[in-house]
């Protein structure tokens, strides 16, 4: 009996109480570390999304210029539900992709007469 008592132990498998505390002492350093640096990210990404919208407003008005070879434009506002015509038909939102369907600018935009795009909010 003897012989079948240590053959049942040599099989168990597991892990330690200290192997189990390490395991969680460095888990709680990687979080410690990787937290911060989430936190930094996800503030530049609005900035940088912010960014990227106006310089695609600021294009598209330009495309639309470029198109109707006008150098003057009507100035006015720019919106996901308020779109700008150029010479009576020619719209700016025609030179965004999926403007058509609404939700493609978040922010709120002033046009210029030159075409100069100023962002005026953006969520």
């Amino acid at each position: 009996m003897k012989g079948l008592k240590q053959r049942s132990r040599h099989f168990q498998m597991g892990f330690t109480l200290i192997e189990l505390l390490v395991v969680v002492a460095i888990l709680g350093v990687l979080a410690a570390v990787a937290i911060p640096n989430v936190g930094k990210f996800m503030g530049t990404g609005k900035a940088q999304a912010a960014d990227t919208e106006l310089h695609n407003v600021q294009t598209a008005v330009m495309a639309a210029m470029a198109d109707t070879s006008s150098g003057n434009i009507t100035g006015g506002a720019f919106t996901a539900s308020t779109d700008l015509t150029i010479s009576g038909n020619t719209s700016v939102g025609d030179f965004i992709v999926g403007y058509a369907a609404g939700g493609a600018v978040n922010g709120t935009y002033t046009v210029g007469t030159d075409g100069t795009v100023t962002q005026v909010t953006y969520p």
